[in-house]
């Protein structure tokens, strides 16, 4: 979910499912979305569970069951925030934007595995600002000399995500500087003493702070910055309040369960396949949960709605680092094992400061072309090179 008010998230949401997608035909009525056809991984997940079948076939089904259920749960919310007004369908798209990456990090963050879950965060933030930001550069800048957007908005999206990327490097600094180090690749769970937990405590609770003055600067007082048409759109057709609350619930529900099977199959998919936990939670478990938005973002920017795109790719890391992040470090004062601090790897750090540096210095003019998004996808893949071998 993006940083964006609810009419700009609803145009997004219609502009890659309407005519393409749901669009009505004569003969055929209203065709399904493409990405709902991976829901028969629901069920097969749950077959291989309950069969004990190989932990890397229940991750790969569970992982591509958490695809559409996702893409379900973002569109019963956009539904909803059309139906309910600018301030309560704000909130809901706030509330649940990000809903598939935290259900799947609260049950890995009960599981203990909380290096998989800063993992997780991690890769969340870098594949937004890299792989989306740049897929999206990519496809839209195909056959045109630039593509233009709201470079004011950016680069308040940008500001905020370097503010809050501050505030997640502070506390390894912290540790470092007292003399401690950095939690290594290979760990499922550090224990890092009362004192960095209490300081993850505190900056988890400003970042959400900051993240509710956020709420008021994008939904309110300067509501038209992050849309300008807002007002000028309708919302007709489209689903019943009861019908997105039902199809919100059940969606729900799936991704808790597919999350369940996902975190529980982790740890021996990654021994059996030779892949570490980290490099699994940085680039498998990140990307599945946002693949249907993923997906938008470079649809839209296709359509030379470059706005979109962007708000969709930077407003989303910003909402990973300033929302679902220290929620989680409240959360794992009260599940799992022990409470999370928020120090993350020598190779998270450096990938965090890298990708929110270039995404500041790429909103600075207002536009874009491949070339940008060629390079951002380059230095994707050689982080992904860096994780696999690390």
């Amino acid at each position: 979910m993006t940083w964006r008010s609810p009419t700009s998230s609803s145009s997004a949401t219609a502009t890659a499912s309407g005519s393409e997608a749901e669009a009505k035909s004569p003969k055929r009525g209203r065709r399904i979305r493409p990405v709902y056809l991976l829901a028969v991984f629901i069920p097969a997940a749950v077959a291989l569970e309950l069969a004990h079948a190989s932990p890397p076939l229940i991750f790969g089904a569970a992982a591509l069951g958490v695809i559409p259920t996702a893409a379900l749960m973002g569109k019963a919310t956009e539904e909803l925030a059309a139906r309910t007004g600018p301030g309560i369908g704000g909130l809901l798209n706030v509330t649940f934007g990000n809903a598939p990456e935290l259900i799947i990090a609260f049950f890995a963050l009960i599981a203990g595995l909380q290096e998989v879950v800063k993992a997780s965060i991690v890769g969340s933030i870098i594949g937004n600002i890299l792989l989306v930001l740049g897929a999206s550069m990519l496809v839209g800048g195909l056959g045109r000399e630039t593509q233009k957007f709201n470079r004011t908005a950016a680069n308040a999206q940008s500001a905020m995500l370097l503010l809050a990327l501050a505030a997640l490097l502070l506390p390894a600094l912290f540790q470092l500087v007292n003399g401690g180090g950095l939690p290594g690749v290979g760990e499922e769970r550090v224990d890092f003493g009362s004192d960095l937990e209490r300081l993850s405590f505190g900056v988890a609770l400003v970042l959400i702070a900051s993240y509710a003055a956020g709420l008021v600067f994008s939904l309110k007082t300067h509501r038209r910055l992050f849309n300008p048409f807002d007002g000028e759109e309708e919302h007709e057709g489209g689903w019943s309040v009861r019908k997105s609350l039902l199809l919100l619930a059940l969606a729900g529900a799936a991704v808790g369960l597919m999350s369940e099977i996902l975190v529980g199959s982790i740890t021996e998919t990654a021994d059996q396949i030779g892949l570490s936990e980290f490099f699994i939670g940085v680039f498998v478990v990140a990307i599945v949960g946002n693949a249907a938005e993923h997906w938008v973002a470079v649809l839209v920017a296709a359509k030379d709605k470059m706005d979109l795109a962007v708000n969709i790719a930077i407003g989303s890391s910003a909402q990973i680092a300033l929302f679902v992040a220290p929620v989680l470090v409240l959360l794992s004062f009260v599940f799992g094992p022990s409470p999370m601090a928020l120090v993350f790897n020598g190779y998270e750090l450096g990938a965090m400061l890298f990708a929110v540096l270039i995404a500041n210095f790429l909103t600075q003019e207002g536009e874009s072309n491949w070339f940008e998004g060629v390079q951002l996808i380059a230095l994707y893949l050689v982080l992904g090179l860096v994780f696999f071998f690390a």
